[in-house]
């Protein structure tokens, strides 16, 4: 397993003194490493910092076991849900003072609580689900063989690798890949792609890049940019990008069969014509 994406989004920590809380927190912990959250304190250190006066010190805590990832909830009074973005509502209640509850969702939201009328939340990016050989397949340990490339079809982070290679698939040019405004315009009026945020669809991507299709960007996207300019973020962003969809077309990861989970483009008949 290579274990598991802890996101907490800029401004969903919660709010202190009445301002919202924080930075962009974004976490890997591999097997048998575990990232405590809540409000922490100079003696309660935590890894994600929720500022909420209805958050405990030490809220819970998130352990990653080899093959899945369990979250604690340290709280003696409140709830916490674990849902699944991914899916039709589906969701998990962590009850107070549960230890190491098993979590299923390879995409989940854990969401607590607040006197405010809000909620603060943050996402765990899981590892590939773990599946039993085809029969007739036989073999153990060494000589199983294992996927390269896993993802789910069915999942958010796949729509958006589909609007991403959407223009070599139908037009079979070299044209440039679509920036993550464009993914995000392109998917307006999915049923569940449509909600998505430039700052989710730029974590699907890293998601994508960094654990479903496990791709080194070059150094030269990587390079440091120079005092006060952004330019190296925008080349990583860029080279993570590319390296996406040529990996995915390259193994055809993603073919025109796919092209019907996108919502239908914007005068396409009159292109057509």
């Amino acid at each position: 397993m290579s274990g598991i994406v802890v996101h907490l989004p800029q401004g969903s920590g919660g709010t202190a003194d009445g301002e919202p809380g924080g930075d962009a927190v974004t976490l890997r912990l591999g097997p048998g490493e575990v990232a405590r959250f809540g409000r922490g304190s100079s003696t309660t250190p935590v890894e994600l910092r929720l500022a909420d006066e209805a958050i405990s010190r030490l809220a819970g805590e998130i352990r990653v076991t080899d093959d899945h990832w369990q979250l604690t909830n340290h709280s003696t009074t409140q709830s916490y849900l674990v849902e699944n973005p991914e899916g039709a509502g589906e969701y998990l209640r962590v009850s107070p003072r549960r230890a190491g509850a098993p979590i299923p969702f390879e995409f989940a939201r854990v969401v607590l609580p607040t006197r405010r009328g809000t909620t603060v939340s943050f996402q765990v990016f899981a590892p590939d689900h773990v599946y039993l050989d085809p029969p007739g397949t036989g073999g153990s340990g060494a000589g199983r063989t294992v996927t390269a490339y896993s993802l789910d079809e069915t999942a958010t982070y796949f729509l958006v690798l589909v609007a991403l290679c959407e223009p070599w698939l139908r037009d079979r040019s070299p044209v440039s890949v679509p920036t993550t405004p464009q993914v995000v315009e392109r998917l307006r009026g999915h049923a569940t792609g449509g909600r998505l945020t430039a700052r989710a669809v730029s974590s699907h991507i890293d998601y994508l890049a960094d654990e479903k299709l496990r791709i080194a960007v070059p150094a030269a996207a990587v390079a440091a940019p120079e005092a006060g300019t952004r330019t190296g973020a925008a080349d990583r962003r860029n080279g993570k990008r590319d390296a996406v969809v040529g990996i995915a077309l390259r193994f055809g990861i993603v073919r025109e069969e796919h092209l019907p989970l996108l919502p239908p483009r914007a005068e396409s008949g009159a292109r057509g014509r």
